[in-house]
């Protein structure tokens, strides 16, 4: 019931903030960014919305596409019931497809045994249908949805199938791809990134003849993540051409020679040929052949050399940005975090240096290591250039990120600056800092004496930022109290993301 009055409050606050972070003003929590994590944390418990709650769900989750997913988990069978009655809430019948069964090779699927739509689960009174007539029955449902439903409904399809078995997925795309529009063909090839495997190579390598630009972008990308492939193969065969071991040179260094001309065979393969405003046609040919080479490629052309040791050869001609950038968007792509840990340097060093983007390779390492990294960067840097990386450690910061936030907005605060500036590092730390800390952030909140030649009043929003921190932290915790019941039977508060 607590829980459940909670749930209330924050559906019936959603819309009373106006932003997060030191750009609001007033201590009260963000009760619309809670929200989301509470949904979040409900469904981790397996817990079921109250009924009487599902319209202002469903109100809640129309206005905001982020709400959706872990709303209508929620929400559940009930809310799609409803939502046929609502055309403001049809939102909910396009974004929900049922987990059709397709039947495996070794054996009956989840669907085979406990039930798809269209096909009554089973209970003890009842005679269970046929493996293969279920199946059956799931099969057409299927077809039937890829022949007839929405655009939104049929990519929906094809990722469940994606998930349950790859080639029937692909098998249901091959059917009607020829027919398909350009922009429709784009968003079902996007949907073979779920578990995209060498099974789906043919009809990736097919794709590179599409009639559109981004289609064939978009198949190069692909295969590109499949160092088996044999257009990874050719990727390699140019890339090793233009980049190689210096053999004049009288210690171990890169020498680039980038392409002259963009052919036939790269086109087909992916490369476009006009650079974008700016760029250098050789530089634009090159980066792309880089990015699309499996990056095991570089250890055998330099000698067996590890990624960091490739990272620091010198590089001839002025080509080194651009290689270590294309090299950083390899490395993202393929999920190497090997070649991600090379790329991105210490977390001392200036952040303009690097020639990738830092978060996207944060994002390829395991999140601990992430959150170290993070912790130093803040430490050396500071919190100007924190908020894309910040975004992508784990939730809830570890104790040593936590503490340098925590350290660089102590630092800006005394400083005397106005906290606006930190608006978006402080909304993160509402979300993302442990409860555990608004103990620790309680002194932060008093109103501090004003450094020489600080902004005039920036103390008392600096106060007012820490006091709406601390009184988040707080009800986060009861949030978690709330959710745990008097039972303490659910997972502990560290074990959820709230």
């Amino acid at each position: 019931a607590p829980a459940a009055a909670r749930l209330t409050t924050l559906l019936a606050g959603r819309t009373s903030g106006a932003g997060g972070g030191g750009g609001r003003r007033g201590t009260a929590p963000d009760l619309g960014e809670l929200l989301p994590q509470w949904l979040a944390a409900a469904n981790r418990y397996g817990y079921r919305a109250p009924d009487a709650q599902l319209p202002a769900l469903l109100d809640a989750a129309r206005a905001r596409t982020d709400l959706r997913s872990e709303t209508l988990t929620f929400a559940g069978p009930r809310a799609l019931w409803l939502a046929r009655l609502n055309p403001e809430w049809r939102f909910a019948l396009r974004n929900t497809v049922p987990q059709y069964a397709v039947p495996g090779l070794d054996g009956p699927t989840q669907g085979e045994t406990e039930g798809t739509e269209g096909v009554a689960a089973t209970d003890e009174h009842a005679p269970a249908p046929a493996p293969a007539s279920a199946a059956a029955s799931a099969r057409d449902a299927a077809q039937q949805l890829w022949d007839e439903g929405l655009f939104a409904e049929r990519v929906a399809l094809l990722a469940s199938l994606r998930r349950q078995d790859p080639a029937a997925g692909l098998a249901l795309l091959e059917s009607t791809w020829a027919a398909e529009r350009a922009e429709d063909r784009l968003m079902f090839l996007d949907s073979l990134r779920e578990r995209l495997s060498p099974s789906d190579e043919d009809f990736l390598e097919r794709a590179l003849t599409d009639r559109s630009r981004t289609v064939r972008a978009t198949a190069a990308e692909l295969l590109s993540t499949l160092p088996g492939s044999a257009f990874a193969a050719r990727m390699a065969a140019r890339a090793r051409t233009y980049v190689t071991q210096d053999p004049l040179a009288t210690a171990p260094r890169i020498a680039v020679e980038a392409p002259h001309e963009c052919d036939a065979a790269m086109q087909r393969d992916g490369v476009v040929a006009k650079p974008p405003g700016g760029r250098g046609e050789r530089a634009w040919w090159l980066g792309q052949l880089v990015e699309a080479t499996p990056l095991s490629t570089w250890h055998g052309q330099f000698g067996g050399r590890r990624a960091q040791e490739i990272v620091m050869l010198p590089v001839t001609d002025g080509w080194r940005q651009d290689l270590h950038a294309a090299w950083c968007r390899a490395a993202v792509r393929q999920h190497d975090a090997e070649w991600a840990r090379a790329l991105i340097g210490p977390p001392t060093a200036p952040p303009d240096e690097g020639s990738g983007d830092a978060a996207k390779l944060l994002a390829v390492l395991p999140g601990a290591e992430a959150a170290v990294w993070t912790a130093a960067f803040i430490a050396a840097h500071g919190l100007s250039d924190a908020f894309r990386v910040l975004g992508v450690c784990t939730v809830p910061w570890p104790e040593p990120l936590g503490r340098a936030v925590v350290d660089a907005l102590e630092i800006a605060r005394d400083a005397g600056s106005y906290p606006w500036s930190f608006s978006g590092v402080l909304g993160l730390a509402e979300r993302c800092l442990p409860p555990t800390d608004a103990i620790r952030l309680e002194p932060l909140a008093a109103v501090p004496d004003e450094p020489e030649g600080g902004s005039p009043g920036a103390g008392a929003y600096w106060a007012e930022a820490f006091q709406r921190l601390v009184a988040t932290l707080r009800l986060r915790a009861t949030m978690h109290a709330e959710l745990r019941g008097e039972g303490g039977n659910g997972p502990e508060p560290e074990d959820l993301a709230l």
